[in-house]
């Protein structure tokens, strides 16, 4: 598997930053929030990243809400049945959510329900041109060093999670679930593995930011039309930029094992590995998260 020089720089760049970060742990409770997620896989697809900043408010330790708009940066490898020639950058969907979380000793839970408005660009596969919605459940318990947990999520859209970065947007009601488990090493550092399975029902509808859209118009803007083939392992993405068929186009099950480092409560690394055993691809993935807000007093208390 190709991992081009660009998104190795941008993650050692990502990393090196984040882990400067060594920050004065403080209490979160009501107030503004603001937070910086960069995150990113690596497969024989190409490289798929996406920046997102958001801003929220915290009514209390328990409920709370977020805006953001993510930004994509996707490369698709040259050995692809791809037509883009380079790089497919572009602004997603804008997006609000509502969040809950309440500790408990028998288990802890945390909840949240995404609206996204479609404002990306839906020729370049960053919006489905629809409103869409995601309502992600998470549940785990700690037991000494071993936290299990599981995830089960509803929504007329994939959403991505942490573990893997998709190289499109689907419009259709899917459902997706993960368990498995973490073990801390030590304060800062805790491995994990887990298993995921994506259900989808209905009609779908897939749109590849890998497959640029043709425009019907040749005379004016001549397309890069690859060389149509049969999806390899239904990897329906790879061969069309909008693709509309049964459930079982989107329906995908893998695994992952990943580590990750807390040098503060402000800043939290990652990195990992998942197979997606329906598609036959690998990816490499990262994630960089950081608390802005914290992160820019803590600043400010320094001058």
């Amino acid at each position: 598997m190709k991992v081009r020089a660009s998104l190795i720089l941008s993650m050692a760049v990502a990393l090196m930053l984040a882990a400067s970060l060594n920050l004065r742990a403080q209490t979160s409770g009501e107030g503004i929030t603001a937070h910086v997620d960069y995150q990113g896989s690596a497969t024989n697809l190409g490289q798929f990243t996406v920046l997102t900043p958001s801003v929220g408010y915290n009514f209390d330790e328990h409920w709370g809400i977020d805006a953001g708009i993510p930004l994509y940066f996707v490369h698709p490898e040259r050995d692809t049945l791809t037509n883009w020639r380079s790089w497919n950058n572009s602004v997603g969907d804008v997006f609000v959510d509502g969040r809950v979380s309440y500790p408990n000793e028998m288990v802890n839970y945390s909840s949240v329900l995404t609206v996204s408005a479609p404002t990306g660009s839906f020729p370049r596969g960053f919006s489905t041109g629809r409103v869409t919605g995601d309502w992600y459940n998470h549940f785990d318990r700690s037991f000494g060093r071993i936290t299990p947990f599981a995830d089960a999520s509803l929504g007329n859209t994939l959403a991505d999670r942490h573990n893997l970065e998709r190289p499109f947007r689907t419009f259709g009601w899917v459902s997706q679930f993960e368990g498995g488990g973490t073990y801390r090493i030590h304060h800062s550092w805790q491995v994990g593995a887990s298993m995921y399975d994506v259900l989808p029902t209905g009609t779908q509808k897939i749109y590849s930011q890998i497959f640029a859209r043709e425009l019907g118009f040749p005379f004016l803007f001549p397309p890069f039309v690859a060389n149509r083939a049969p999806a390899n392992h239904d990897r329906v993405f790879e061969t069309a930029f909008d693709t509309t068929g049964p459930a079982r186009i989107l329906r995908d099950n893998g695994y992952s094992g990943w580590l990750q480092f807390n040098p503060s409560r402000y800043v939290n690394l990652e990195g990992g590995y998942t197979h997606s055993v329906r598609y036959a691809f690998d990816a490499v993935y990262f994630r960089v998260g950081v608390n802005a807000k914290s992160v820019a007093s803590q600043i400010r208390s320094h001058f």
